[in-house]
């Protein structure tokens, strides 16, 4: 029987190039496709895909989000998260939601199959340029902190971090995440606080540190 994979990108076209990717292999069928996290928690507990190729940054709930609500709902379910960011952070809270697999969009092609292929027979797989998180840091995340202070940010925290570093007003990533201008200033005023960090210069030399983003940014 051929393996049955959803696909969740808000992004038409990527779901497309996705799918003529996957069934163009003899054993895989793409059984449906989402345009944000919602969609795909929906999709998951209607269309039982063994496999969820889940893009990392959605509109609304976003594709940690989504992969915690599924995993806890169907932990037999493998998802494989695909994302541009490859900081350890975004790398540990995927897994720790429940992901088994992340690789960047930039390797969505023949490492994609593979990675599908790896997750199903039980494997942990990442990609080419994804750093594999230390022994421990991986999991339910219910174990002793690290001590990176990035865990200590909730996954929309994260992302608007990511896009805030970025150089994105709060109106554009408002627009980015289906959130109010507002609401984006309230992530990023909590987000420094609990970094510890008080002024734009200081957040951009902490991402880029953390690896958030590659010097020369």
């Amino acid at each position: 029987m051929p393996i049955k994979i959803l696909v969740a990108d808000d992004h038409a076209i990527i779901r497309e190039g996705l799918k003529l990717i996957l069934e163009n292999r003899e054993d895989m069928i793409v059984i449906g496709e989402a345009r944000d996290g919602g969609e795909a928690v929906e999709k998951a507990a209607t269309l039982h895909p063994q496999v969820i190729v889940m893009d990392l940054a959605m509109p609304g709930m976003n594709g940690i989000e989504a992969t915690r609500l599924i995993h806890g709902r169907s932990p037999e379910v493998m998802i494989i998260i695909l994302s541009m960011h490859h900081s350890k952070a975004h790398i540990v809270q995927a897994l720790r939601a429940g992901a088994r697999g992340y690789l960047l969009k930039e390797s969505a092609g023949e490492e994609l199959v593979q990675a599908i292929r790896g997750v199903v027979r039980g494997e942990l797989y990442y990609g080419e340029g994804v750093e594999a998180p230390a022994a421990g840091q991986e999991g339910t995340g219910r174990g002793r902190a690290s001590g990176n202070p990035l865990e200590s940010l909730s996954p929309r925290e994260l992302e608007v971090l990511q896009l805030v570093v970025e150089g994105r007003t709060s109106a554009e990533i408002g627009e980015m995440l289906s959130l109010s201008p507002k609401t984006v200033e309230t992530y990023r005023s909590r987000l420094m606080l609990k970094l510890g960090i008080n002024n734009l210069p200081a957040l951009v030399k902490f991402a880029i540190l953390h690896r958030i983003i590659p010097v020369g940014n």
